[in-house]
This record gives structure tokens, C-alpha cells and sequence, in this order.
């Protein structure tokens, strides 16, 4: 069994290495590998580590963990440079993304719950995940202990005209989380274990229709929501009041991701297009439309320097798009919908696109780098 050292692994996401540099260090066709670190050696014999390219020669699939029982439905990649995972088997599992392995290492993992899990956000300083289940349970997650600390059943709450949450959305600050439902509102909750899942407001968008996406701004001062029949709205929460609204889609809107200034709102939608909005001013504007799909979109993200977007679709492929030309520079194929896709928070060194990771239809967690750098 080979070796590869902990911090060669690390070296190769942070840009300074190559998957083509390793020469005789890796057997690109292995199934399996062993690594090293520098407290102590690590046989890893389920790490599946594979060197192939998509069509363009772009990006090279160096990490594979199947991880699930069944199709990931969210799917995260933290600061900590660790990746959490959600799935239709009710599991919620936290991974190493420098060697694959489950993290913490010593920690066990929460309890599969009875249903699916549908929602993940995960915190800026990588501390905490957010999840909600199909039916409106929501848990807070301490990702470096791996303990759950707080828990919300929503669908249980009569109180206040509370409703079963389906999107969450944990606020960068911390201290509220946003979530979706059926009447086409957004609820602010206590995200205080404490106090978790109280009610703080709710802000109506003024449709009764499914709320199928929310997600916060990273400067936590506005929430977006996605609804069924394709409308955006996006709230000023600081004025507690809905502040733009985009109807930019004829179908249902999936997924949302913002820019890193949190000046631009990137959309995927069954119509099998992306959408780039300015929410800059209102009544904000569309900025570009990305086709090339040839089913749902399902899932995007914008990377940290807001060069590059990220999508995944139930097409089974992932595409790579240049938001400045407005274009796919590259398609890799996969085996089943991709039902998530997340960019590695840390920028990417200069001249290199960077690393992201997928979630998709087959329960695999797949770690993805930049061919060639």
C-alpha cells in the first residue's frame, strides 16, 4: 500500500501541488491508499483517491467517499476545510477534506433521523451546521465536537401561526436563522440554544406558494427566497420588509447563492437556466442568464472571487461557468443528479480556479480540483 503524506494531501487544495506532480508518489489507479501525518501513520483502506479529467481537461476528481445510503440532498464545504453532508437516509456526516476520512475523528455522528434531511447551512467560521429534516425539524450542530446543541420541531408548534419549515438558513452572524414554508414567508427564528427555534418575525412576500430556497447574504443583512413558481424575493432585514422581487424564471427556483459582497444573487431553477441578479439597488435587475442544462438545474455557487459560478443539475453533470463571459468552460459527467455542489471557502492562489466539492443521487461526496495546477 502507498503513502501519501498528511501534508502533501494538504499542499495539493491549498494550489502549491498538482495531481500531475506526484509522479511515482500515487498510483492514480489505486482503489485505495494509505497516508501519513506527521503525529502518527493512517491507513486509510476506504478512501477512494482517482486522477481523471472531465472532457476539458479541467478538473481532476481526487477525493471519493460514498458516504450515504441514500441521494445527498445538501452538501457544504466549511473554513475548517471540512465538508458536511445531508441525505435522504436522514444521516448528517462531517468529513476531512485534506484526507476524506470522517471528522471529527473520534467524534460519532448524530443519530439518523426517521426521514430525509432537505436543508444545510453551514456557519462562515465553519463552527456550526444547521439542518432541517422533510417534515420541519431543525438541529444545530457543533462541528468541532460533533454534538447536536440545540433542536426545533416546527411541524409540532402550534403557537403563533407557526409552519413545518422546509428551507433553513443559518444568519453569518449567528444569533437567528431564516426558514421557508409553504405560505411563501420567510420566519426569523432564535438560532440561541437556548431559546432555539423561538420566533422572532416572519415577512411575508405577499405569494402563497412554496418556499423552496432561502439564503442569506454574507453580510447578514438580507435573506432571499426562492418560491415554486420561479419568483425571488429578496428581504431587507433590517427593515423586517421585502425589498426586491426578481421573475426571472418560468419554473420552480432550486437554489440560490450570493456573491462574497453580497452585491449579486446567482439562481438555478427547473427551467434549466441560471440567472445572475443585482440586488445592488431597488428594484434590482437581471444581470445574465447562463443555458446549457439539459434538465432541472438544481443546485449553484458562486466562488469566493466571484469569477467562477458552480452547478450541478439533474442532467448528471456539473458545469463550471465564467460569470464575466457568461459561459461553461467546462462539463464533467456524473453518475446521477447533482443535487449539490460547494465551492472551498479558502480564495484559490492566483491563476488557479480552485477546488469545490459535489453531492449527488448516488450518496458520494466528491472532491473536485483544478487539472494542471
Amino acid at each position: 500500500m502507498r503513502r501519501l503524506s498528511y501534508a502533501y494531501l494538504q499542499g495539493l487544495l491549498d494550489g502549491e501541488f498538482s495531481l500531475g506532480s506526484l509522479g511515482s508518489n500515487l498510483n492514480l489507479g489505486a482503489a485505495s491508499t494509505g497516508m501519513s501525518s506527521p503525529a502518527s501513520d493512517i491507513l486509510t483502506e476506504d478512501l477512494n483517491i482517482r486522477g481523471f479529467l472531465d472532457e476539458d481537461d479541467h478538473y481532476t476528481h481526487f477525493f471519493n467517499e460514498f458516504s450515504h445510503n441514500d441521494a445527498i440532498w445538501g452538501a457544504a464545504w466549511t473554513s475548517a476545510d471540512n465538508a458536511v453532508s445531508i441525505s435522504a437516509d436522514g444521516s448528517v456526516n462531517q468529513w476531512s477534506c485534506v484526507t476524506g476520512q470522517r471528522h471529527p475523528p473520534n467524534a460519532i455522528s448524530p443519530a439518523p433521523h426517521t426521514l430525509a434531511l432537505v436543508s444545510l447551512s453551514v456557519s462562515p467560521d465553519g463552527k456550526r451546521a444547521l439542518y432541517n429534516s422533510i417534515e420541519g425539524h431543525t438541529w444545530l450542530l457543533d462541528l468541532e465536537s460533533g454534538d447536536v446543541i440545540a433542536s426545533y420541531e416546527s411541524y409540532l408548534d402550534s403557537k403563533e401561526d407557526i409552519e413545518p419549515s422546509w428551507s433553513v438558513s443559518l444568519n453569518p452572524n449567528g444569533s437567528t436563522y431564516a426558514s421557508s414554508s409553504a405560505s411563501g414567508n420567510i420566519t426569523i427564528h432564535s438560532a440561541d440554544p437556548s431559546e432555539f427555534g423561538k420566533k422572532l418575525s416572519s415577512i411575508p412576500s405577499g405569494r402563497v406558494k412554496f418556499g423552496m430556497n432561502c439564503r442569506h447574504s454574507p453580510d447578514g443583512r438580507k435573506v432571499a427566497l426562492a418560491l415554486e413558481t420561479g419568483q425571488i424575493y429578496v428581504f431587507d432585514l433590517e427593515a423586517n420588509a421585502l425589498s426586491t422581487t426578481f421573475t426571472s424564471h418560468a419554473m420552480a427556483v432550486r437554489s440560490l447563492s450570493w456573491s462574497a459582497d453580497s452585491s449579486l444573487l446567482m439562481s438555478a431553477s427547473e427551467d434549466r437556466r441560471l440567472v445572475l441578479h443585482d440586488v445592488r439597488s431597488a428594484p434590482g435587475g437581471t444581470v445574465a442568464s447562463f443555458t446549457g442544462h439539459t434538465a432541472w438545474a438544481l443546485s449553484v455557487d458562486i466562488s469566493p472571487d466571484g469569477k467562477l459560478a458552480l452547478s450541478g443539475s439533474a442532467d448528471k453533470t456539473i458545469k463550471v461557468w465564467d460569470i464575466g463571459a457568461r459561459t461553461a468552460v467546462s462539463t464533467i459527467q456524473d453518475t446521477g443528479e447533482v443535487w449539490s455542489v460547494s465551492w472551498r471557502p479558502k480564495p484559490a492562489v492566483v491563476g488557479s480556479p480552485g477546488a469545490f466539492l459535489t453531492g449527488g443521487e448516488d450518496g458520494s461526496v466528491r472532491w473536485w480540483k483544478a487539472g494542471g495546477t
